[in-house]
């Protein structure tokens, strides 16, 4: 053997950090969850599209505080010229989606109501709940000159229906409007309402003194950066909000459209999903596009864990100079879901496959017999796979056993033809391949939150 080929044979394969792979099991779990959002997203009137995975670099760059530092550039191996790193891999789907209606404005019907479901990549430190390679969920609409506000009330509404379909346990959906703190932020005096914006975002990271400390660094004054912790301490599950902010004694126009609006995706929350809209005024979003609602997504019990599904309106994003393209949006952070739902146990598949049959093997002559018998049941919708090899029947309900199918079919058992058992109840009945048909709950792997 050649130094070469023994080198190849001895290389230790590792991980990547920050690009989860899952087994089979949790596999499941992941393809349920997406199923769940497809046909919730759909349910509601969304149409799938899927865009390229690569951006200019440029405009990836352009979209808010230190997003250059999360793109991963994209060039040919070996290659360089003018074509070196002029591309990156899209850490979003929002900046995509923008590009795609420009491109495509002349063929899409206003408002335009999609749903992606894609990878994405982000060039950041892997930990639990952040990854370099990850899946997101997300839905927009986006209008002609002008987008009605009542489309930033349906937003949560449509994430509401897909939590409240998968076990992901209680969740709470916080909802501010920018306008809200752009509004008050000019109406204290304060000018760089972005640099504020960004500092109060970091109030979860870093908690209220280091904030203040940072305002006035900023230039804020000492009551300046008292008024803008009061506004970021308001929290309401009713329309309460509204006289609490205006308890601070701040008046702006702005702020007082960010109200009303806010007022607007609460009443509606109260109405369709009671008890799983907050507003929450210190909920900023980072990005620099969101110009009214803004979406945050919680578990409750585990909000130390941030945010997995978030979002907001957007007015200038999409513009090609002419027509703008305004759109509201909230993406679900799939891949960051399941990193604590399965990493932590909390959530799980019932089996590792999704066959509900095994069919087994008296000798190895009965195989073509076997696989006759898995077609007429695959044909009525039961998953199903024929036993590896003809060995014993307790080997062949063991390998069952293991891989977590329920039924085992033995053809020609009976005295009048085949028999399928249940091996968790050790029930064995006579069975036709054209007729029978489990339970509903044992057709497809069951997918159940752990502590309930």
């Amino acid at each position: 053997m050649s130094t070469r080929s023994a080198s190849k044979a001895t290389a230790k394969v590792t991980p990547i950090s920050g690009f989860p792979e899952y087994l089979p099991s949790e596999r499941i779990v992941e393809q349920r969850f997406l199923d769940v959002i497809r046909e919730t997203f759909e349910l509601h009137g969304f149409s799938s599209i899927e865009t390229r995975s690569i951006e200019p670099i440029d405009r990836l760059s352009s979209q808010g505080e230190d997003t250059d530092k999360e793109i991963y550039a994209v060039s040919r191996l070996g290659g360089g010229g003018e074509d070196d790193a002029r591309w990156g891999l899209h850490f979003d789907m929002t900046v995509p989606f923008a590009r795609y209606v420009l491109e495509n404005a002349g063929k899409l019907a206003f408002p335009f109501r999609r749903y992606q479901i894609q990878k994405a990549w982000r060039g950041e430190r892997p930990q639990e709940g952040r990854y370099r390679e990850f899946t997101q969920a997300d839905i927009d609409v986006v209008d002609v000159g002008e987008l009605s506000s009542h489309f930033e009330a349906e937003m949560p509404l449509v994430i509401a229906d897909v939590f409240s379909r998968f076990p992901v346990g209680e969740f709470v959906i916080q909802v501010n409007n920018r306008k809200i703190p752009n509004g008050f932020y000019q109406g204290i005096g304060l000018t760089d309402v972005i640099g504020t914006l960004r500092i109060v975002d970091k109030l979860d990271k870093i908690g209220p003194e280091k904030v203040k400390a940072l305002l006035l660094e900023a230039g804020a004054t000492d009551d300046q950066a008292d008024q803008c912790l009061a506004l970021a301490a308001i929290r309401s599950t009713d329309l309460g909000f509204v006289e609490q902010v205006r308890a601070l004694g701040v008046e702006h126009p702005l702020l007082d459209e960010g109200l009303e609006s806010l007022a607007h995706v609460i009443r509606t929350g109260m109405a369709h999903a009671p008890g799983k809209l907050v507003a929450d005024l210190r909920i900023a979003r980072g990005l620099d596009y969101y110009t009214g609602t803004v979406y945050e997504t919680q578990f409750v019990g585990h909000e130390s864990w941030g945010s997995f599904c978030s979002g907001g309106r957007y007015d200038a994003l999409a513009s090609d100079g002419k027509t703008t393209y305004p759109g509201v949006g909230i993406s679900i952070g799939v891949t960051r879901i399941l990193g604590l739902l399965v990493g932590r146990g909390l959530v799980t598949a019932s089996r590792s496959t999704p066959a509900a049959v095994l069919v087994a093997l008296k000798d190895d002559e009965s195989r073509e017999g076997a696989v006759g018998i898995a077609t007429a049941l695959r044909r009525r919708g039961i998953a199903c796979e024929v036993a590896p090899s003809a060995a014993r029947f307790g080997k062949q309900i063991r390998y069952a056993e293991r891989r977590g199918i329920p039924y085992v079919w033995f053809p020609g058992a009976g005295e009048s033809g085949d028999e399928v058992k249940d091996i968790r109840s050790g029930e064995q009945l006579p069975a036709s391949a054209d007729t029978w048909m489990p339970p509903s709950e044992d057709l497809t792997p069951l997918v159940t939150r752990v502590d309930g």
